[in-house]
């Protein structure tokens, strides 16, 4: 089966769907700024490498049970669901989105905007814990072949924001490889922008 894997934030979307949705939240549920103090004492031991990025990550989303989510992720993106770029649509082929971001926040808009399949950062949906790894650089590449069979799929075209985190993905491109800055496509081959090694 041939398949394109997306990303997500500032890929499909021009935003980082996460941190915008805390945003949200904050906006829409107040009482939730009584996290914030522990959210600004995660970000101060991330910086000083006191905790790894996903245990800041895990930080951020702890204030889930505090808001009525569904609710929450709905009402994001009704808000925000006409931002995403309409050029995902053209290709036709099998799509699979594989991203960072939590499930309980990309479920709803991958079913609205008509991927395929959804690979993204696990999270308990009743305390917001990170459950596994968070799906970032190599992680994407080994939660890709959990979901499908190597032999039974070829990635043709890969599209990501990131050279940097997504080298892995990028690599799996038989066909394409597109790096998006701000919501268009530049087409590049991956040995021209990747070494060997």
């Amino acid at each position: 089966m041939e398949i394109d894997i997306y990303d997500f934030d500032k890929t499909i979307v021009p935003f980082d769907s996460g941190s915008l949705f805390v945003g949200y939240c904050l906006l829409h549920y107040p009482w939730c700024i009584i996290w914030m103090p522990v959210v600004i004492a995660g970000l101060l031991l991330m910086l000083v490498r006191a905790i790894t990025f996903t245990q800041f990550k895990q930080i951020c989303f702890m204030f889930l049970p505090m808001i009525p989510k569904k609710r929450a992720v709905k009402g994001f993106w009704d808000r925000h669901e006409k931002q995403a770029h309409p050029w995902f649509k053209e290709s036709g082929r099998y799509s699979v989105i594989i991203s960072a971001s939590p499930d309980f926040l990309l479920e709803d808009i991958s079913q609205r905007l008509g991927f395929d399949k959804l690979i993204c950062t696990r999270h308990n949906p009743k305390t917001g814990a990170i459950i596994g790894e968070n799906c970032r650089g190599a992680e994407k590449v080994k939660r890709l072949y959990e979901e499908f069979d190597k032999d039974e799929i070829e990635v043709v075209d890969v599209y990501s924001d990131s050279l940097r985190h997504d080298k892995h993905i990028f690599a799996l491109a038989g066909g394409k490889c597109y790096h998006i800055i701000d919501g268009k496509k530049t087409e590049f081959q991956f040995k021209d922008k990747f070494r060997e090694g």
